[in-house]
């Protein structure tokens, strides 16, 4: 028998996925996402330089992941950025998220990319968890943020 990581196809991200994208990253957040979450998904859906990419079994989209490349970055030389991905909770610990790693990273060393970065909160030993096992190791990076409310 297959498991789900071998029945996974790993696709670019399209307009009509915003929905169910929306879907898991609601089951993921346990809660509704706010109502602009589905046009920036859509947008990302556009933008051929980034590689956004979903993972379908059956025809099914179990998975997503949405990253970007940023030109100017405070000296750093052009770089990716993972920035939001999700997996169905059913679907978690398959090995999904990592195929879909998996094709983000190809696709950015294929365009010349070195580094891809990505942030995670400090209490989500899941996620850290997760990038760990992909090679992600700290960055010479701190986060910083200002209320601006």
């Amino acid at each position: 028998m297959s498991s789900p990581a071998e029945k996974t196809v790993i696709r670019k991200l399209k307009i009509e996925d915003a929905d169910e994208i929306g879907k898991i990253y609601g089951a993921i957040m346990q809660k509704t996402p706010k109502a602009d979450f589905k046009s920036l998904v859509k947008e990302h859906a556009q933008r051929n330089a980034d590689a956004c990419f979903v993972a379908e079994i059956e025809g099914e989209v179990v998975g997503f992941m949405i990253s970007y490349i940023l030109t100017l970055g405070f000296g750093m030389e052009k770089s990716a950025w993972i920035a939001n991905l999700g997996v169905k909770p059913q679907f978690m610990g398959q090995g999904i998220g990592a195929s879909l790693a998996g094709e983000i990273l190809r696709f950015y060393r294929s365009v010349g990319i070195s580094y891809v970065y990505t942030s995670v909160r400090w209490d989500s030993p899941d996620l850290l968890s997760f990038f760990k096992t992909l090679g992600f190791d700290r960055s010479e990076f701190i986060n910083l943020r200002k209320s601006v409310q």
